[in-house]
């Protein structure tokens, strides 16, 4: 507990709570002294885990972003919680979003004059992402200035990479429907493949990533053609 403490920078009763919210959410088990994960190989980590993930970096990352969108523009908002913390930063400005989870739906509809168009679709339980043929297909039938777009894995041999092969039709979808495609990661993600393959790493024009990401990755990807924006 004291050594999870130093790492994450937080107080002890802090990171008591939360590994007692994961056991609770059937994530970990609590052993003495800390916890044990209870995720296999190629399990997705449920949404409230993630959100405690990289929280500063996610929102580096949002406001990188942001500043790369022009009022004016169609986006199309990927889910997760790196999709949530771009929400919280186009909320409120001149643009029309169609978001593909409700969480970031929840967001942007509170702010206008930020217009939301809603895909349709199956929602997933908890996550509330829009998966299915009818997202795919409301997806395709749009075309979108910028799609941002999230992973559950990212790497240069692999490219993007989502544990749901349903995620990742419609994560394609708004790639092929959009003019520029800006993928929004932290680094962590460049050390995780998951099962589904979105796309190649080639089909983004700008990489969106911490400070924390390698020179030697950064280089690999710039090679490739792709602008790389750390924060």
């Amino acid at each position: 507990m004291v050594e999870l403490a130093e790492v994450l920078g937080a107080s002890e009763v802090t990171i008591r709570r939360d590994l007692e919210e994961l056991a609770r959410l059937g994530v970990l088990r609590r052993v003495r002294g800390g916890a044990v994960s209870l995720l296999g190989q190629g399990e997705e980590p449920p949404f409230a885990m993630r959100e405690m993930q990289a929280v500063e970096a996610k929102r580096r990352i949002a406001r990188l972003v942001g500043e790369l969108i022009a009022d004016g523009e169609v986006v199309a908002l990927d889910s997760g919680t790196t999709g949530l913390a771009v929400a919280r930063t186009l909320a409120g400005r001149n643009l029309t979003v169609l978001p593909l989870s409700l969480q970031a739906a929840n967001v942007l509809a509170d702010a206008p004059p930020t217009r939301v168009i809603l895909p349709g679709g199956e929602l997933r339980p908890v996550e509330l992402t829009a998966t299915g043929p009818l997202a795919e297909s409301a997806v395709r039938s749009l075309r979108f200035d910028t799609a941002v777009i999230t992973c559950c894995g990212v790497s240069v041999a692999d490219g993007l990479t989502a544990y749901r092969l349903t995620d990742a039709a419609v994560k394609l979808a708004a790639i092929d429907a959009a003019t520029r495609v800006v993928l929004a990661t932290d680094s962590t993600k460049f050390a995780r493949s998951a099962m589904a393959v979105i796309a190649p790493l080639t089909r983004i024009d700008v990489l969106v990533t911490d400070d924390n990401l390698p020179a030697a990755v950064v280089d690999e990807v710039g090679a490739l053609g792709i602008e790389v924006r750390r924060g």
